[in-house]
C-alpha cells in the first residue's frame, strides 16, 4: 500500500471488516475495496433497472443508416 489515510470507523465495523478480511484472506484495504465495488455495482443495477423513456426508446429504435 503505497499511499494511505486513516478513517474513523465503530470498534464493531473494525470487528467486522478484520473478521472478514481474515475469512476471505485477504487485507482489510482490499475487503473494503471489493464492498466499495459492490455498492457501486448494486447502484448501476438499480439506474438499469429504471425502464427507459419514450426519448431514449425512440433513440435506440432510431435507424442508424
Amino acid at each position: 500500500m503505497a499511499d494511505t489515510t486513516t478513517i474513523r470507523v465503530s470498534r464493531d465495523t473494525h470487528a467486522t471488516l478484520t473478521r472478514l478480511a481474515a475469512e476471505r484472506r485477504e487485507t482489510i484495504d482490499e475487503t473494503v475495496r471489493r464492498a466499495l465495488r459492490a455498492l457501486r455495482q448494486d447502484a448501476m443495477g438499480r439506474d438499469l433497472a429504471v425502464p427507459l423513456t419514450e426519448d431514449e426508446t425512440a433513440w435506440l429504435d432510431a435507424d442508424a443508416g
